[in-house]
């Protein structure tokens, strides 16, 4: 395929890792066409979290209207498109093989090719579709439900991971840490909401591998220190001042989170760090990132908050890079729910 030929390619995307049923069309990398999010939240607030039998039922149920939603969106019909883009992982295996079985289907029926998408290099390739002059080499850091990653992305198709969590995720420990304080589930954003009104430095959290060079992540230990705090609290028959708690625990997360990939860019020599994932939303640690990220002379962008949550735009972005190194996969492609960043390899 020559190069203007690629760069008017239609590529859809489609995204059902978690709770959200996505479709996507963009032409090209970044050109958006259309982006269709089908959201469960309201489905699994009554449960206080995701359940993932619900979720794939749901995603069995919207899969294709969304598809169906975002061509009509688009302008464009099912014959128009010229590869379609999945994520196979990680996430909930349910969840996933909806959409690597919709994506089969639909690449086998249309003879286009079928790229597999790893979630997390998606999340990192929002950042191509909020600034359209953003190109490689730059520090990444990833935030999301389940991971918490420092990634030096070299290339398009070329990257190299620095760290990421031992244990909990950033955003785990956040919607851990709100169903203890009883706030409802998304409980990211309510953390964020309740910290505006606390004291950062009210109660003193730990952070941990917190040693010069270490860009690993480790957030149990903090998660066990706030339970801790809030049952002696709770014996003691003291209030609890439940906006000084969340304000504390946010400003340990974040400070863990800003220093470490300040620097990470540092040491790989970057000037430009970029944020990804769905904890990009939170209006503490993007403010952070911003003044640190200005002393230090780097620049820094992350997306939009649509673009921060899961969407297929960003999978469509991701398979766009892939398809034009070449690397497609085959229909054999299957849904590997513990997919890390380092085994893309396992989609081609």
């Amino acid at each position: 395929m020559d190069k203007q030929a690629n760069e008017e390619i239609l590529t859809l995307g489609i995204e059902s890792s978690c709770d959200e049923t996505s479709a996507a069309v963009l032409r090209g990398g970044r050109e958006i066409l259309a982006d269709v999010i089908s959201t469960q939240i309201p489905v699994h607030q009554r449960f206080g979290g995701v359940v993932p039998e619900i979720a794939s039922r749901k995603h069995i149920v919207n899969i294709m209207p969304v598809v169906d939603e975002a061509l009509r969106v688009a302008g464009v019909k099912l014959q128009d498109i010229g590869q379609v883009a999945v994520t196979y992982g990680p996430g909930l295996v349910g969840a996933l093989l909806v959409g690597v079985s919709a994506a089969k289907a639909l690449a086998f029926s249309l003879d286009v090719p079928l790229i597999g998408v790893n979630h997390l290099e998606g999340h990192i390739f929002a950042n191509f579709l909020a600034d359209k002059a953003l190109e490689p080499p730059f520090m990444a850091l990833v935030v999301s439900g389940g991971h918490t990653s420092l990634v030096d992305v070299r290339g398009y198709n070329e990257f190299r991971l620095l760290g990421q969590t031992r244990d909990d995720a950033a955003g785990e420990a956040f919607d851990k840490i709100a169903r203890v304080m009883g706030l409802p589930y998304p409980g990211g954003p309510r953390i964020d909401a309740l910290a505006k009104e606390g004291d950062p430095l009210a109660i003193d959290f730990p952070r941990a591998l917190d040693e010069k060079g270490n860009y690993e992540f480790s957030f149990s230990g903090l998660k066990s220190a706030v339970l801790n705090y809030i049952n002696s609290e709770k014996m003691k028959g003291r209030e609890l001042r439940h906006a000084d708690i969340a304000a504390s625990f946010q400003h340990a997360v974040i400070e863990v989170l800003v220093h470490k990939a300040c620097e990470a860019a540092a040491e790989a020599g970057r000037d430009t760090l970029v944020l990804a994932g769905g904890v990009a939303a939170n209006s503490g640690l993007e403010a952070r990132l911003r003044r640190e990220a200005a002393a230090r002379g780097l620049r820094f962008m992350f997306p939009s908050p649509v673009l921060c949550t899961d969407n297929a735009a960003m999978i469509a972005c991701r398979g766009y890079y892939q398809g034009a190194a070449g690397k497609f996969s085959d229909l054999c492609l299957n849904a590997v729910p513990g997919l890390g960043l380092t085994d893309s390899s396992l989609a081609h």
